[in-house]
């Protein structure tokens, strides 16, 4: 039924539990993971200074590297692990802004379902939804699972 699951991650505690359930059904189903970060182009004012900006994209990007690290030692720490060798996952770190790379690499990797946490690090949490899970629920016709 699922070929390829996207994991948005932002190395969050909810984005954490995504990625636990994103493993079961890639574990169940026999679909790859893709993992990925978003360096939130809203922290990059083009008013900054040019080495500052540089420095403040280098950040996010180490951070981008370590939320999927993090994910990488979830799937080796799973309630599943030794069980589940064959689930396989890629990883991308991309720019721009959250919900539409999302939208973007749903269409262009033709994923079947994408599994994010109800809300983020970034940001006051949202009464029902974060920001970027809500509008990606809403502008998506693909299943998208919300984890609280």
């Amino acid at each position: 039924m699922y070929r390829k699951i996207l994991l948005p991650t932002d190395g969050s505690e909810n984005a954490k539990r995504a990625g636990e359930q994103a493993i079961s059904l890639a574990d169940v189903t026999g679909a790859d993971i893709i993992v990925l970060n978003i360096i939130d182009v809203n922290y990059l004012q083009p008013s900054y200074l040019p080495s500052f900006r540089e420095d403040l994209e280098k950040e996010l990007r180490n951070e981008g590297k370590r939320a999927i690290e993090r994910f990488e030692e979830n799937l080796e720490e799973s309630q599943c692990a030794g069980k589940c060798k064959n689930v396989k996952f890629t990883s991308k770190i991309e720019e721009g802004k959250p919900h539409e790379v999302i939208l973007q690499i749903m269409d262009e990797e033709d994923v079947d379902v994408v599994v994010m946490g109800a809300s983020g690090r970034h940001g006051l949490d949202r009464v029902l939804l974060g920001s970027t899970t809500e509008r990606v629920v809403r502008e998506t016709t693909r299943p998208v699972l919300v984890v609280p």
